[in-house]
């Protein structure tokens, strides 16, 4: 097993499951057959709005970050080392702060401080952040290839539509046709707003875990290690 492999195994990596509701259908309303609804122009709706599911801890978010850390692992024995260590007392009949000394005592073998101990897992944590930084800046290319161009053909739609109204018996079919692109493109940039939405809360939740086990590990550190 490679040490990326074992990294994975130092830290806790569980997807959450979320309760998915069921649907029920709905009767479709009857379709208006004079001339002046055929004609009119639906009300604007702003697809952006959509919303998206709770952001949860992801085994391929977790796997990116931990590639991450694998990647700027310090050379030498540092906090991964340490964490390793306590990985390998979990099962034994201690309590936390018996585990945290036991472990630390087979680190000070290999000349390990607390203070290196908490420096190199702070090392660990801005590693982390710089992959945050990129993440969010490949978020908003991404954001703004799947919808920021099509919102504005959606706003050349509606002013198309609009001028289009305005010869209600004669452009009517052409009205209607717009119309139908207009409902797609939007159901299109709904699906991926939402899509790009879960994706931040995925990697939010993995990054906020990640971290939060790391500080821990810190606080126990400095709590106990003295």
């Amino acid at each position: 097993m490679g040490f990326g492999d074992r990294l994975k195994s130092w830290f806790v990596i569980e997807e959450e499951s979320s309760a998915k509701g069921t649907s029920k259908n709905k009767p479709k309303a009857k379709k208006e057959s004079t001339t002046s609804a055929k004609s009119a122009p639906k009300k604007a709706t702003n697809p952006t709005t959509a919303t998206s599911e709770p952001g949860k801890v992801t085994t391929k978010f977790m796997e990116i970050l931990l590639a991450a850390m694998d990647k700027k692992n310090l050379d030498g024995f540092d906090y991964l080392e340490f964490k390793q260590s306590l990985k390998s007392l979990e099962k034994m009949p201690m309590d936390e702060a018996t585990r945290y000394q036991s472990a630390f005592a087979m680190a000070k073998t290999m000349g390990a401080t607390p203070e290196q101990l908490v420096k190199t897992a702070s090392h660990y944590i801005n590693v982390l952040k710089s992959e945050e930084q990129k993440f969010g800046q490949a978020l908003v290319a991404q954001r703004s290839k799947q919808v920021g161009g099509r919102e504005s053909q959606i706003k050349q739609l509606e002013t198309g539509i609009q001028q289009k109204a305005e010869h209600i018996k004669k452009l009517t079919a052409e009205i209607e046709k717009d119309q139908k692109t207009l409902e797609k493109i939007k159901s299109e940039i709904s699906g991926a707003v939402v899509k790009v939405e879960t994706t931040k809360n995925n990697f939010i939740a993995s990054f906020n875990s990640l971290v939060a086990q790391i500080q821990k590990d810190i606080d126990n550190m400095q709590k106990y290690l003295k």
